[in-house]
């Protein structure tokens, strides 16, 4: 499987590493962020990627897009990372905290919807929110994705469709109004 990242053209992004980092260090961490659900995780994931971009900044400046082949090096690493034995998470666990404090209505009510579904979409398994994040933020097609993961669009597909059942099942039987789940179209 071949992708655009691997075109290489002479002359092609005449620009130093320090002034990409200074243009596009926002849109990397955001990328980082609703890939891994996680800010803090997005700027240690974000960080050590371009510490390790820095060192080949004039190969990786020659590719047709940069840009794509470090939000690449951001996925892998986050998936990476999950595999690790020593980077196991430990959920914080609510009980004792809603003991303390009773709940209430408060203001920012309508914000909390969001936050469900930010919360249910964190605890899908790192490659279905992978596929989430590339398909719906990153607005990617099926076959993107399957590059990007290096894997085929059916597998693409059965994580997307998994994900949404998932998110669809943990939902209560009439979603909030102005949040509603459907499914792409799959190509």
């Amino acid at each position: 499987m071949v992708t655009g990242l691997a075109l290489v053209r002479e002359g092609a992004y005449d620009v130093t590493f320090e002034e990409f980092v200074s243009t596009r260090l926002g849109s990397l961490v955001r990328y980082a962020t609703v890939v891994t659900w996680d800010p803090h995780l997005a700027e240690d994931i974000t960080q050590d990627v371009l510490v390790r971009a820095s060192l080949r900044w004039s190969r990786i400046a020659r590719l047709d897009a940069p840009e794509m082949y470090l939000k690449r090096m951001v996925l892998n690493e986050f998936l990476s990372w999950r595999r690790r034995k020593a980077a196991r998470v430990l959920p914080l666990e609510r009980g004792p905290l809603d003991l303390l404090a009773a709940a209430a209505p408060d203001a920012i009510s309508p914000y909390d919807e969001r936050d469900a579904m930010l919360r249910l979409i964190a605890e899908l398994p790192p490659r279905q929110r992978a596929v989430i994040a590339l398909r719906f933020y990153e607005d990617l097609s099926i076959e993107q994705i399957a590059d990007l993961l290096e894997c085929r669009s059916v597998t693409v597909r059965t994580h997307l469709a998994r994900a949404l059942a998932t998110l669809r099942a943990a939902l209560p039987t009439a979603p909030p109004a102005g949040l509603v789940i459907t499914q792409r179209e799959q190509t």
